[in-house]
């Protein structure tokens, strides 16, 4: 395994991250193909042992049953100084709102809460799961500098939103003195690319790391369409959701990946990651099996040479924005 610093924190690590999403208490409607926590601690377990030691979960997966399954087992696998753990809050509802909950109050609610479920005194990164519209940016970032300087968080992240307000919350805790936005989690794979267009060059220019989801497409991209079906695949609606509509030019793509696996003698898991590894700090990979494990760690060490790179990438047309990104509450907000 590598390691690397985590954009302009004092983190390190490594170039995997398992996602923990897979894990919890099924959620009827939603999450039904989650792990128990039995299972779920054997995947940890193996991850560590494979040099893993960053972990994402969220207070939203699996109504918090995420939070709790991760905590146990990492505080029972290793020393808290050992991991790197990840989770995600959501953003204050309006019901919230009309019942006199500020946004400030729901982020430091929202904290206490996956801190007790993690079973731990501190996050070592705290993200935003998608951009809080409700909230001045300024009563966020004075929230979660706070959270920072209690040593209950050690960085700030950001799922689910774009470049522009990624700069406009860091122009705001430079001015203020507040600690800045270090990470951003976002929908980024060989299969979409949008993020291309202005969060990755951004990115590069502010020094801050990228952490994609979805990094395999949900699966769709460890295997040639048709070829297997897995329970995800079957019932993970959100996920269908954002792919199906694209699926004609996509399987192309996933087509060279499979091409260039069987050449190279190695899994298509390995190609995808290969190349996004290219391109971004650590990609937040799930797995519902221990074997699922194995072809991320060895992603890492896999180098692609500028013509794989390049067959892989030629057939990409532009896609849609899709999942949370394609609602644009924004937009709404304009009319």
């Amino acid at each position: 395994m590598k390691y690397v610093q985590l954009g302009n924190s004092d983190l390190t690590v490594s170039r995997i991250c398992l996602g923990c999403m897979g894990f919890g208490a099924p959620t009827p409607g939603s999450h039904t193909w989650t792990l128990s926590e039995e299972e779920s601690a054997e995947i940890i377990r193996c991850a560590l042992d494979q040099g893993i030691n960053f972990f994402d979960t969220a207070m939203g997966y699996s109504g918090g049953t995420s939070e709790e399954f991760v905590g146990r087992a990492l505080r029972s696998a290793a020393p808290r100084d050992q991991y790197v753990i990840a989770t995600k809050y959501t953003p204050v509802t309006p019901t919230e709102l009309e019942a006199g909950v500020t946004g400030a109050q729901h982020i430091r609610e929202c904290l206490d809460a996956s801190l007790k479920r993690l079973g731990m005194d501190h996050i070592d990164l705290y993200i935003m799961h998608m951009w809080d519209y409700l909230t001045p940016v300024y009563d966020t970032m004075r929230t979660l500098n706070d959270a920072v300087r209690a040593g209950k968080i050690r960085a700030i992240g950001v799922s689910n939103c774009s470049a522009w307000q990624i700069a406009k919350a860091n122009a705001l805790a430079e001015r203020e003195g507040f600690a800045k936005i270090v990470s951003v989690q976002s929908h980024y794979n060989l299969i979409h690319r949008e993020e291309e267009r202005d969060m990755r060059p951004f990115c590069l220019e502010d020094g801050i790391a990228m952490t994609p989801y979805s990094a395999l497409a949900a699966g769709r991209l460890s295997r040639l369409p048709g070829s297997e079906t897995t329970k995800r695949l079957e019932q993970d609606a959100y996920a269908r959701f954002k792919y199906d509509a694209t699926a004609e030019h996509d399987n192309v793509i996933i087509g060279r990946v499979a091409e260039i696996a069987e050449k190279r003698g190695v899994t298509m898991t390995e190609i995808a990651l290969a190349w996004l590894l290219t391109k971004v700090t650590a990609p937040v990979c799930g797995a519902t099996k221990v074997r699922h494990i194995d072809g991320p760690v060895r992603a890492v060490d896999l180098e692609l040479t500028a013509e794989e790179i390049a067959r892989l990438e030629e057939p990409y047309v532009p896609h849609a924005l899709a999942g949370v990104m394609a609602q644009r509450p924004w937009q709404k907000q304009a009319e």
